[in-house]
């Protein structure tokens, strides 16, 4: 496996633990939620670990998600599903709260969640 490079958020925010905790405070949130349960398997503990690895590498960790599926092609990945601006809006602030009960930094937060939009209405298939 490789190292993360000096400087990441991974590393910022604490590694592999920091991930694991914020993808474990947010997928009770999406679980929750009206807009976004009905896309998510109620099994949902294969998808927090696809999540885990895929955020390890989005922010700078070790390639994960890429050594155990290839590529990410995220956008491919996510077009059986319908995805709406609502549920792309949805998602993100189901993010921000689960960052904002793991990530002390403010700034960092907001910078994850920066990263994190773009990927989010990227993914919008549905009007």
């Amino acid at each position: 496996m490789a190292a993360s490079s000096p400087g990441t958020i991974y590393e910022a925010i604490g590694g592999a633990e920091a991930v694991r905790r914020l993808v474990e405070a947010f997928y009770p949130k999406v679980q929750a939620h009206p807009l976004l349960s009905p896309i998510f398997p109620e099994d949902i503990t294969p998808v927090m670990e696809k999540q885990y690895m895929f955020l390890s590498q989005f922010f700078g960790g070790p390639p994960l998600y890429t050594e155990a599926y290839g590529h990410p092609m995220m956008r491919a990945r996510h077009l059986p599903f319908p995805i709406t601006p609502e549920r792309a809006e949805a998602w993100l602030a189901c993010m921000r709260q689960a960052l904002e009960e793991t990530v002390e930094d403010e700034s960092l937060r907001m910078l994850m969640l920066e990263r994190l939009s773009g990927p989010a209405y990227h993914f919008v298939n549905q009007p």
